[in-house]
């Protein structure tokens, strides 16, 4: 999926996509050998043409000065490298594989390539404007984690970030190349984005977050290139921006929510599902197996309701367990000793749940503040043996945070969630590099769904709201999401579906909208994956009885990574048939 990330070192792509083995030489390799050769090739191109995504995949680079080529250009050059690499891939036999790093390595650029190709129907690259991962996010993020300890170092960041304004620039173009052809984002997301976009101007040069370059580095040359960078340069660019948006893109943007708005629309939203959640359903499955899950969700709540409250009414339930005083936050201090607090006592329970613990440590960190107020949601990014693994949250409203909410979150997000997850699959020896870049939202967010109640099972919660909210959300996801964008659900329909469920304040509500607006299908992919997990776990404990053991299941899912869910179950019976033997 084309996104936020900018250049390309052409060369290596047209290399390699004009060049593959020929059929005799391919022929002549064994499947595993075909395979890591590809990969070596993928990984290669992608370091190369996409260097940021390295800071997000804690991969470690040469050089820090490369940026995303972002012209159309640029685009249609990945995509003939794309097809060459896929039909490659589909050359090779994945059955052979079985049992090997080999094979993790094919599910994931199999599937990886497939979903680059049918992406392509949604033309992201036109109607770019994401205040969920949008290059003017990511872009001051990565000047926080871009190293300056050398001289070397900094003439490369200063290069690197003096290619910015060029690459805004373009991204201005490719909108308004959208707006020509049809295509836009939704009014609500570009005013969020405008937002964030204001929130970076609004500070002097020294608070900028581009600015914690020159706060890391200690020379006082340095630290003014750095300032006359972001004055002279970013910051007119991001003016550039912002007033395009607010003055120009906002009033052609598009009034509907759903991706169908846009051309091609229908197969966007269709590729999308599948990118997501690893799964061949239809959107109307999607829709109608979410419907049920939550009709069985809501079904258990009450009978919590009436333990816990002597309440059966769901609606009344979930207002008991949001009206308690004693489940909101007082300061943002208190959310983050909080949050704090839920993770330490997870990593405390794990080694009694997974046989292979991490040892790679997670800080809870709060959004910086541009980021606050922006409809970004808390989240997780993996560390490396240079630096620790960071689960960013927001501290504002602390008012409106429930107890409950945070420690399901911190779950999903630390441990036993994503971070156990993450961590665990990059300490796995033998795998190719290109797996860290690798990541499918399906298993991925499955397993930190399937964590909220398993945090449960490991009696993590210290709330009573938590285990009655964590139950009343999952799935809603899976249903408000093709109402959205099959359905025609309105903004006021979507809302007062989520707000039942009691996760979310109603301030919230938007936020979620505006979310599942510019992610299509995204929402989708956390309890579809959670309930395969989940299924897969009912199915091991029935064939296995007494020789089922937890922590061995556990390391069982963990162990490939985010391979697509129809690779995992493959994967889990094969190990249910071995230990029956």
């Amino acid at each position: 999926m084309r996104a936020w990330i900018a250049p390309v070192l052409l060369a290596m792509a047209a290399c390699h996509s004009e060049a593959p083995p020929t059929e005799t030489t391919a022929e002549a390799l064994s499947p595993a050998v075909r395979i890591n050769e590809i990969a070596d090739r993928y990984y290669e191109w992608r370091l190369a043409t996409m260097p940021e995504t390295a800071y997000f995949a804690a991969i470690e680079l040469e050089r820090h000065d490369g940026i995303y080529d972002n012209s159309l250009v640029a685009l249609q050059e990945e995509h003939a490298f794309v097809d060459g690499l896929l039909a490659e891939v589909e050359g090779v036999d994945g059955a052979s594989l079985r049992g090997s790093p080999e094979w993790i390595t094919y599910a994931l650029l199999e599937r990886e390539l497939q979903s680059l190709v049918g992406l392509r129907a949604c033309r992201n690259e036109l109607w770019g404007v994401n205040q969920m991962g949008g290059w003017h996010l990511a872009y001051p993020q990565i000047a926080s984690l871009q190293p300056v300890d050398t001289p070397a170092y900094r003439d490369q960041a200063l290069s690197r970030y003096s290619k910015m304004p060029a690459m805004i620039d373009v991204e201005i173009e490719n909108l308004r190349t959208g707006i020509e052809e049809g295509y836009s984002a939704p009014k609500a997301v570009v005013r969020r984005v405008v937002a964030q976009v204001e929130g970076l101007l609004a500070v002097p040069a020294e608070e900028s977050p581009f600015y914690s370059l020159a706060r890391r580095a200690e020379d006082p040359a340095f630290s003014q290139s750095v300032r006359e960078l972001i004055e002279q340069q970013i910051n007119p660019a991001l003016e550039r921006y912002r007033d395009y948006l607010a003055n120009d893109y906002v009033e052609a943007a598009r009034e509907v929510l759903s991706v169908t708005a846009n051309p091609n629309g229908a197969e966007c939203y269709a590729a999308s599902l599948q990118h997501y959640t690893t799964l061949d359903r239809s959107g109307r499955e999607v829709y109608e197996l979410g419907q049920s899950t939550v009709a069985a969700n809501k079904a258990s709540v009450i009978e919590m309701g009436k333990s816990v409250y002597e309440l059966s009414d769901f609606v009344e339930i979930i207002e008991r367990a949001k009206s308690d005083p004693g489940d909101r936050f007082a300061t943002r201090e208190a959310l983050l000793e909080f949050s704090k607090d839920a993770v330490r006592r997870a990593e405390q329970e794990m080694p009694k749940w997974v046989g292979r613990m991490p040892e790679q440590a997670a800080e809870v960190v709060p959004f910086p503040p541009h980021e606050e107020g922006t409809g970004r949601s808390a989240h997780y990014n993996p560390g490396n043996e240079n630096r620790p693994a960071e689960y960013r949250i927001p501290l504002d409203k602390p008012e409106d945070r429930s107890r409950g909410n945070s420690e399901s979150t911190a779950f999903h997000e630390v441990w036993p969630g994503h971070h156990l997850q993450v961590a665990t699959f990059q300490a796995i020896e033998g795998l190719h590099p290109v797996t860290s870049l690798i990541w499918f939202s399906g298993p991925g967010e499955g397993w930190a769904r399937y964590s909220e109640a398993l945090a449960e099972e490991m009696g993590l919660y210290t709330t009573v709201t938590g285990p009655i909210l964590r139950r009343a959300w999952p799935a809603r996801g899976m249903v408000v999401d093709p109402g959205i964008h099959l359905f025609g659900w309105t903004r006021e329909e979507a809302i007062e579906f989520m707000m039942e469920a009691g996760r979310f304040p109603e301030s919230m509500g938007d936020e979620m909208v505006d979310r599942i607006a510019i992610l299509p299908g995204q929402l989708t992919a956390y309890d579809s994956g959670g309930l395969e997990i989940l299924a897969l776990r009912r199915q091991a404990e029935e064939a296995l009885g007494d020789d089922f053991d937890i922590r061995e299941f556990h390391d069982r899912v963990l162990e490939n990574g985010t391979i697509p869910l129809g690779y995992l179950r493959q994967h889990i019976e094969e190990w249910i048939a071995a230990k029956q033997d």
